[in-house]
């Protein structure tokens, strides 16, 4: 979740948007609609709400931003001047936006992502993308639609397209073109005989005819038979095309049927090819038939199918990845009260009402790290009459957040002990003693952090290496780096003034530790000093005594 800006989408009808972050002023408040700042609306007195004077349109992308002066040093320290809490709040506060703004910059971009290490654009379209040049350069719904298509595929898909319902005809006819095809040997020797076919039909009435005559005592029919005695007889041409005569009688039925559906069977005749396209992939067309309610669903969704077909190494990288997907589900939860089941040691959950990330252990939920970001932060309430329970945002419109056992409490400035205050939740403090109207209540959170134990010989300038027993750290020669030597020993410099008449001063020492002071030769000496070893003594002009290493 960003936390120097938040984004909505107008409907049209609202006009009252919550600003969900902090901020140092109006002055740092940017709003834009659609990418163009404006500055028509208001703010509540909290100043937690921007409410635009006209609703803005539907679609319209509403972004709220925070942008601190990064130019401008809000605090200029004086040397000798009084550091006060406003000055020193107003100085973090400036760094805090500031670095909170440039990690939410840092972050609203396309990235590398953790499990694949794979650009992800975060669930937004791509626009203003330059055709591909390349063969792994993503591709367009522009380029793929009038480059990479050629004018003729695209004539193939329009005449599709066109002869759609004449194939759904085709589609529709199937069992019958199927029994037309089982018949086609037949259908054929019609088609080669139709003229004989179609006199036939013409002359019905004739056929029924010529079979009343045969009842007459002088049949025509016998006039016929004559006629097979001619040299040249049409009785005789008739027979010698017998065979198609009866395969049009045979299949009578057939021939009404074809006739019964001739304007479809001139449709189909007018987009043959296709017709045997289609009788070619008749396995598939019955598949497609058969699984036509999930056709119609996909083509609901088009849209989705197309986007996940552009996004498909991304799809493969997740389904290939499915066993990590999982586990990060399973790791990571984001909840208003801490999870009670399936934790493991390890899990974390963002903690929406502390506004924190907990990790579980086995002692259960405890933060992950500091709620104070820094040594520490200061909140002040002004109390209500009889208030006891002090939450979110303070008098200077800080939320209070802090880390459980680290924390003080003060009323009025008088600081109250553990058990006069409750504060475990993380964001509320709760007085034993309710305040007094007009009390000012002031808590210290204190951030919380562990020191690294570091060798001495890990440090930058310093040996890497111990020296020998007595040695201490001392600045080397070149004076630009500390080295182990021998460290001065305490030395005892006794002082006498030896011959008054010619007064001559003498100095007595231990040598360094080699040589012994009795008694009675230490109570003989004028004065004494202790120092260490290697001092040079001597008396000036002015007969005052100089130390001299």
């Amino acid at each position: 979740m960003a936390n120097s800006f938040v984004r909505y989408t107008g409907n049209g009808s609202t006009t009252a948007y919550s600003i969900p972050f902090s901020y140092r002023s109006t002055a740092d408040l940017t709003v834009t609609l659609a990418g163009v700042a404006t500055t028509a609306f208001t703010l509540n007195a909290a100043g937690t709400t921007v409410t635009f004077n006209t609703a803005p349109a539907n679609n319209v992308a509403i972004e709220i931003r925070r942008r601190t002066s990064q130019g401008t040093k809000l605090v200029d320290y004086a040397s000798g001047s009084v550091l006060t809490e406003s000055d020193l709040d107003t100085d973090s506060d400036q760094a805090f936006f500031m670095s909170q703004e440039a990690i939410d910059d840092a972050g609203d971009v396309i990235k590398i992502d953790a499990t694949n290490f794979q650009w992800d654009a975060q669930n937004k379209r791509l626009t203003n993308i330059a055709n591909p040049t390349s063969d792994q350069d993503a591709a367009t719904k522009h380029y793929l639609e009038n480059t990479w298509l050629s004018a003729s595929d695209k004539a193939t898909l329009n005449n599709v397209n066109s002869n759609i319902a004449a194939i759904n005809t085709v589609n529709s006819n199937i069992s019958a073109i199927t029994t037309n095809n089982s018949n086609s040997a037949n259908i054929n020797t019609v088609a080669t005989n139709i003229g004989s076919v179609n006199t036939v039909a013409t002359d019905i009435a004739k056929v029924i005819t010529v079979a009343n005559d045969l009842a007459e005592a002088v049949s025509e029919v016998e006039t016929v038979a004559d006629d097979l005695n001619e040299a040249t007889s049409e009785i005789d041409t008739v027979s010698n095309n017998i065979a198609n005569v009866n395969t049009v009688g045979t299949g009578i039925a057939n021939v009404n049927t074809v006739a019964g559906i001739s304007a479809n069977i001139s449709t189909v005749a007018g987009i043959s090819a296709n017709v045997t396209t289609v009788a070619t992939n008749n396995a598939n067309v019955t598949s497609v038939a058969g699984n036509s309610t999930n056709i119609n669903t996909v083509a609901g969704a088009i849209a989705n199918v197309n986007n996940v077909g552009n996004d498909i190494a991304n799809v493969n990288s997740v389904a290939s990845n499915l066993s990590g997907v999982n586990s990060f589900a399973e790791r990571y939860r984001i909840a208003s009260s801490a999870p009670s089941t399936s934790n493991d040691v390890g899990d974390l959950y963002f903690d929406t009402t502390a506004n924190e990330l907990k990790v579980y252990k086995s002692s259960g939920w405890a933060a992950a790290g500091s709620t104070v970001n820094g040594t520490a932060n200061r909140f002040e309430y002004v109390a209500t009459a009889g208030q006891t329970t002090f939450t979110g945002a303070d008098a200077n419109s800080a939320v209070l957040a802090y880390d459980a056992g680290f924390i003080d409490c003060y009323v009025n400035g008088i600081k109250l002990a553990n058990s006069d205050f409750t504060a475990t939740s993380g964001n509320s403090v709760v007085l034993a003693s309710a305040a007094a109207v007009n009390d000012i209540i002031s808590i210290v959170a204190f951030g919380t952090f562990q020191l690294a134990n570091i060798s001495i010989k890990d440090l930058t300038d310093t040996p890497a290496s111990f020296g020998t027993a007595g040695q201490a750290l001392v600045m080397n020669s070149s004076a630009n780096a500390l080295e182990f030597a021998n460290a001065s020993s305490a030395e005892v410099y006794g002082f006498k003034v030896v011959s008054p008449t010619n007064p001559t001063l003498q100095v007595i020492t231990t040598n360094g530790g080699a040589d012994n002071i009795s008694s009675t030769t230490y109570n003989d000496f004028d004065d004494v000093q202790y120092a260490a070893t290697g001092f040079v003594w001597s008396v000036n002009a002015s007969g005052n005594l100089i130390a001299t290493v």
